[in-house]
């Protein structure tokens, strides 16, 4: 996958500036497994950096949030360390009809949705005059022959939340069939690519746009048109709005709209205690937070979610932390 220019210099910079010599000599693998949206971000720039900074060695793992929670319950995956894209994923692994997966997580940055395309794409012309306040931002979308891009709902909480956008834009802008017409069904499959591989969709010119996290599209450099707060699903000021929308998942969950967050937690699946909560500490602390932020995924003072008193005494000292 390549970096765009601006995002080549940028992670160059930042590099840099959280990498440093190996603060102590410490053992053994970190096994981490994170949102699809946070791939780019933990293999380039923080995995790396920590594995530099703590001693340990890291290992990553990026798929939909969903997907991933289906892993830890069938017992096909035992990471040490969970980042999801939703604390409602965290609180489906909790409690001991979910095998007490999850006891606790830490909400600890936010985003919102975007729309990136293809600057390359015979359409993108009408991007840019959205970009220039001279096209409304839903026309761009309602092009003929566009090839818009999204993840799975059923796996991934950026799928459903585009089919919220898009709800949120009908009930909000009184756009008639507006989801229907962009979307086709809520599992459209000429439209639907593995979170993890969307930006590279891109990228290589499959599709002219996307439906993305501000995370991503800062993190490679990607042009992008933002959404009105009342749609991207970013400020906490509209989270009632936000829930006025639902998807009920093929496994018979419903989800609820709600503002974006990414948690981290430490699992029962943890087999390197020491290295998870090390690889916590440093996501949560002011290094990997500079370049979390520099990349979109903008930053929140952590906050606890589940039960207070299992979260680490070394980790709870970072809670309220912004």
């Amino acid at each position: 996958m390549r970096l765009f220019p601006s995002a080549l210099v940028l992670t160059t910079l930042l590099t840099a500036l959280i990498t440093g010599p190996s603060v102590h000599a410490a053992g053994g693998t970190v096994n981490v497994f994170y949102a699809g949206s946070l791939v780019n971000l933990n293999e380039t720039l923080v995995g790396p950096a920590f594995a530099a900074a703590e001693g340990y060695t890291y290992q990553g793992k990026g798929a939909g949030s969903l997907a991933i929670a289906a892993q830890l319950k069938g017992k096909l995956a035992a990471p040490d360390v969970v980042e999801l894209a939703d604390p409602a994923v965290d609180r489906q692994l909790m409690g001991p009809s979910n095998g007490d997966l999850v006891a606790w997580y830490l909400t600890y940055a936010r985003s919102e949705l975007v729309v990136g395309f293809d600057p390359r794409s015979h359409l993108a012309p009408a991007f840019r005059a959205v970009q220039h306040h001279h096209l409304s931002w839903y026309r761009a979308l309602e092009q003929r022959g566009l090839r818009l891009g999204r993840t799975d709902p059923n796996v991934d909480p950026k799928g459903y939340r585009t089919l919220f956008m898009a709800g949120l834009a009908e009930r909000v802008y009184h756009l008639h069939h507006f989801a229907r017409r962009i979307l086709g069904s809520a599992t459209n499959p000429s439209q639907i690519h593995p979170e993890e591989v969307l930006v590279a969709r891109i990228l290589t010119g499959q599709v002219d746009a996307g439906v993305f996290y501000l995370s991503e599209v800062k993190d490679l450099g990607i042009p992008y048109i933002p959404l009105p707060a009342k749609i991207n699903l970013g400020s906490t000021r509209y989270k009632h709005l936000y829930a006025t929308q639902r998807f009920a998942t093929s496994h018979g969950t419903v989800v609820i709209g709600a503002p974006i967050l990414f948690t981290i937690t430490i699992p029962a699946t943890v087999r390197n205690s020491e290295g998870a909560q090390a690889f916590v500490r440093f996501v949560l602390g002011r290094r990997a937070r500079v370049i979390s932020a520099a990349h979109g995924l903008l930053s929140l003072p952590i906050a606890i979610g589940g039960e207070r008193h299992r979260v680490p005494s070394a980790i709870l000292a970072l809670v309220g932390k912004g």
